[in-house]
């Protein structure tokens, strides 16, 4: 880079930063402006003069970077970059690099999250305590739906990456048996490789740890939950377009399986029509579970990392 203090600027800063960081790594490289957020009509002219554009979820089509003739580098702050167009960047010799593994133990957190509410309800006891159930009971406990102990139960992962090597451990720690579907299934001690319908037929909660992929979209249909069990729960903080969530309704609504926790959705935000919104026995979070203040802090450490490295000549973690 032969620009001294490069112009920087960050299109939707607002979810990785709402005002509880500081943006002091990266200002301290160049001259830096944030944008909490950027409508897709201003991408072009907010990112005008700028060698360094860092986004998040806002797009970055081939028609920007064409249009930005100063451009250098595009910065992901998130481990998916599904929002560049990374070969238009590619043809300009323009990298995009990507944060990866910065939120891998929030994202098991959550997932564990998901799963003791669906396994033990204490959210729906709190707000039934709170209406005034419990002291107008006649005994001294009740419960309103039914409670599970994980321990000795089998949990079946779909991806095994850090994040799904990650749940197992918790898993593992809560006396659950671990099956695991990948690509690159290996020998591991108290893990068993098997094929996804093995895995949805006999684990008695399945969570989704997968990269989403022209191949594997909306792969959680139909005829897959219906080989689940019907005291079984699927838990989904990957991506939401792994699920037809048109399927998933129907499958809870009719019984079929017990119930589901989702941090993601197949659009985001999503519409009020979203066909989970009146599907019965799920939990549906918005998109929190990298959100935690101590995995954003790492983001932005990578992301300030990466861009040093760029201006450096040695580009790391670079995805085109």
């Amino acid at each position: 880079m032969d620009t001294a203090s490069p112009r920087i600027v960050v299109l939707d800063g607002h979810t990785l930063n709402p005002g509880d960081l500081t943006w002091d790594a990266l200002d301290a490289l160049g001259d830096l402006t944030v944008h909490d957020r950027t409508p897709a009509t201003q991408v072009a002219e907010r990112a005008a003069g700028a060698e360094i554009v860092f986004t998040n979820k806002t797009l970055v089509p081939a028609e920007v970077i064409e249009a930005l003739p100063e451009l250098r580098y595009i910065g992901v702050l998130a481990t998916g970059y599904n929002v560049v167009d990374t070969s238009a960047a590619a043809a300009r010799n323009i990298p995009v690099t990507n944060i990866p593994g910065y939120g891998t133990e929030s994202v098991a957190q959550m997932t564990f999250a998901l799963l003791l509410e669906l396994a033990s309800q204490p959210a729906l006891h709190n707000a039934s305590v709170r209406d005034g159930d419990w002291s107008a009971c006649p005994d001294f406990c009740y419960w309103k739906k039914p409670l599970v102990e994980l321990h000795g139960l089998t949990l079946g992962l779909v991806g095994y990456g850090a994040i799904g090597q990650a749940v197992a451990r918790l898993g593992r720690a809560l006396g659950m048996k671990i099956l695991v579907h990948t690509r690159t299934a290996r020998e591991e001690v108290d893990t068993e490789f098997v094929d996804c319908e093995t895995l949805f037929r006999e684990s008695d909660a399945v969570s989704l740890h997968c990269p989403l992929t022209n191949e594997n979209q909306g792969f959680v249909n139909a005829q897959l939950l219906s080989q689940m069990k019907p005291t079984a729960f699927l838990i989904n903080t990957a991506r939401g377009p792994l699920v037809n969530e048109a399927a998933l309704a129907k499958a809870l609504n009719e019984g079929q399986i017990a119930g589901a926790a989702t941090d993601v959705l197949s659009v985001e935000p999503p519409p009020a029509d979203n066909p989970l919104f009146g599907a019965k026995n799920i939990i549906i979070t918005p998109h929190i579970g990298w959100a935690t203040r101590a995995a954003r802090e790492r983001l932005m450490n990578i992301a300030a990392d990466n861009l040093r490295a760029f201006l450096k000549g040695t580009p790391q973690n670079v995805v085109n």
